[in-house]
C-alpha cells in the first residue's frame, strides 16, 4: 500500500495532459508559398513606387516632366525584380536545406 501510488497516478495524469496540450514545432504549412509570393509582389510594387516617386519629385523640381519619372520608374522596376530574384534564391535555398534535413 505505499503512499506514492496516488502521487504516481497523479504524476502520470499530469504528464499525459502535458503531452496532449504540447505545442508541436512549426512546420511548413500550405500557406507558406502564398506568403513568399506576397513578399515578392510587395517588393516589386515597392520598387516601382519608390522609383516613380523619386522620378516624379525630380521632374517637378527640375520642371522636366516626364523624363526622370520614366527613368526612375524603370530603375525601380529593375530594383524590384532584382530583390524578387534574391528572395526566390533565399526561398529555394531554405527549401533545399529543409529537404536535406528531412533525409537525415
Amino acid at each position: 500500500m505505499g503512499d506514492s501510488d496516488p502521487l504516481n497516478d497523479l504524476g502520470k495524469k499530469i504528464e499525459s495532459a502535458k503531452k496532449i496540450h504540447e505545442i508541436e514545432p512549426k512546420s511548413e504549412d500550405h500557406h507558406s508559398g502564398l506568403q513568399h509570393a506576397w513578399r515578392m509582389v510587395i517588393e516589386l510594387v515597392g520598387g516601382l513606387a519608390i522609383g516613380f516617386g523619386l522620378g516624379y519629385g525630380l521632374d517637378v523640381f527640375f520642371e522636366t516632366l516626364p523624363i526622370f519619372m520614366i527613368i526612375f520608374t524603370l530603375l525601380g522596376f529593375v530594383a524590384g525584380v532584382r530583390t524578387m530574384l534574391a528572395t526566390a534564391r533565399e526561398v529555394q535555398k531554405d527549401h533545399i536545406s529543409g529537404l536535406n534535413e528531412k533525409d537525415r
